[in-house]
């Protein structure tokens, strides 16, 4: 299957950009510089001598994820700017919750035949339980209904993935709104908040930055629909010539 992508000119230029990986490949994660990093190395070296596995991990990226919720939909945001700082810190624990599962499985050796499951199961469940309570942490209809629809439009963007990776045999983490530029999004939006609460400021940019989360999204949407439907169309005419 991996062969076959690699002719299909479509996703050729997504694994030239580093957005598609193949899943036959151990490589076949998303592509994070940060992996690579001395500080990941000696976190997940750490991990290993206390015996902690892959699937443990992934299961505490759902714990933070739901800290996170707690603190923002829990009315704590409303009064205390530490409750927005807290949030931000938890939504980073739960990526490096990320990082280090796919690191203890694979260069640590601890893959299990179930982990496909703790990886990607997990990882809905978080953004699902970041992003509707950001909607929830604004207070408004309206922005309950756009946390609810970036929720929503983030577990899309993982089914168009993961669809196209059954088509197709590569994943394909193209942005602009991924995962990562969720999280990132979500982090300086709550960071944004603490500073404008210690402030006393009663601005309220939260809808604007989930407005622009979900424009990302419908955008990353767009982008990895399009790219498999081309893929696909190329692969049938290759077929054809053939």
């Amino acid at each position: 299957m991996a062969a076959s992508a690699l002719k299909n000119p479509g996703l050729c230029k997504a694994a030239a950009r580093g957005e598609m990986r193949f899943m036959n490949d151990l490589s076949a994660r998303r592509p994070l510089k940060s992996r690579s990093t001395q500080w990941a190395s000696l976190v997940s070296r750490g991990l290993l001598r206390l015996g902690v596995s892959p699937n443990q991990v992934s299961v505490m990226s759902i714990v933070f994820a739901a800290g996170a919720a707690r603190l923002l939909a829990g009315g704590h945001a409303d009064c205390c700017g530490w409750a927005w700082v807290l949030a931000a810190l938890c939504i980073q624990m739960r990526l490096l919750c990320n990082l280090m599962d796919g690191m203890l499985a694979v260069e640590g050796g601890l893959k299990t035949p179930h982990g496909d499951l703790y990886n990607e199961f997990p990882d809905r469940l978080a953004d699902v339980l970041i992003l509707a309570a950001l909607g929830y942490a604004e207070g408004t209809a309206a922005g309950i209904a756009l946390g609810w629809l970036c929720a929503c439009g983030a577990l899309m963007t993982a089914c168009i993935r993961m669809q196209g990776a059954a088509l197709t045999g590569a994943h394909d983490f193209s942005g602009p709104m991924a995962k990562p530029h969720r999280m990132a999004l979500a982090t300086v939006s709550c960071l944004v908040m603490a500073f404008l609460t210690f402030g006393g400021s009663q601005a309220a940019p939260l809808p604007w930055l989930l407005g622009v989360m979900l424009a990302g999204i419908l955008l990353t949407i767009h982008r990895r629909l399009r790219a498999l439907s081309r893929a696909l169309h190329e692969r049938a005419a290759q077929s054809s010539a053939s």
